[in-house]
């Protein structure tokens, strides 16, 4: 069971996908740099393995929005995706470029298909990055893997994870109870609502606070949701316009 912990002093803006900035593409070196620059310590990527088990930070499975290239990332080597130029500027990283130039950040990691699950546990045994990342997954089975091969490693809950933890239905745990999650879950990562039905509440904060957990919601792009998500006490709000987010957090500091 996750232990009962001090609800952070500040909360974190994270970067989503590097957050967006003119001229530079999502998920790019320069995008993690305009926001490392703007003072975030915690980015949010996604990553996809290539044909020889290479690491990209990538949303989509395929090149076509972000290269307009027919391409699947997997069906790919590196050396070639390494020249993959971007149609909003930037080329596609390597994960390990990333955590390489920018020592001094954290990053939350979605590891978006099955078959990069291998890559990712030898990446991070590899590069000893364990204590600066943590790992996502909308699919359990995923990150029950994951956590199988990394003891210790940080990890959101996966949806079914959370849609229990929700509805206050974990196993042999009263309504409003402290949640017993699996060991290295520290953070529930959720969108504010979904289907218009209110998820982020005062009592899901004091529930996930109540079991050691974070709560992270996402993606959040204007001031007044920003601001009434943090006066529910949630830990980090993820967004594409850094710049406000920090913002916000400074007003509320006075």
């Amino acid at each position: 069971m996750n232990s009962q912990r001090e609800v952070i002093a500040d909360p974190e803006i994270i970067a989503h996908r590097g957050g967006l900035w003119p001229g530079m593409s999502e998920n790019t070196l320069e995008a993690f740099t305009a926001a490392a620059a703007a003072g975030v310590e915690w980015m949010e990527t996604d990553v996809h393995a290539s044909a020889d088990g290479i690491l990209f930070a990538a949303h989509d499975a395929d090149l076509n929005r972000i290269a307009g290239l027919p391409h699947s990332i997997r069906d790919l080597p590196a050396d070639e995706l390494d020249d993959v130029e971007l149609l909003a500027g930037g080329r596609l990283p390597r994960l390990e470029a990333l955590l390489e130039a920018l020592p001094g950040v954290q990053w939350n990691i979605d590891v978006k298909a099955a078959h990069s699950i291998g890559p990712m546990i030898r990446f991070a045994h590899n590069f000893n990055a364990v204590d600066r990342i943590r790992l996502a997954s909308f699919d359990s089975r995923t990150l029950r893997r994951l956590r199988t091969a990394l003891p210790g490693v940080r990890t959101s809950t996966g949806t079914t994870e959370t849609a229990l933890f929700a509805l206050g239905r974990l196993p042999g745990v009263p309504d409003h109870g402290v949640a017993p999650l699996p060991p290295g879950v520290d953070a529930l990562q959720v969108p504010a609502s979904f289907r218009r039905i209110p998820v982020v509440t005062a009592d899901f904060v004091a529930r996930a606070h109540q079991s050691g957990l974070f709560v992270h919601v996402w993606t959040i792009n204007d001031e007044a949701t920003m601001r009434s998500l943090l006066d529910l006490g949630v830990d980090g709000i993820v967004t594409d316009d850094v710049d406000l987010g920090l913002e916000v957090l400074a007003s509320r500091r006075g």
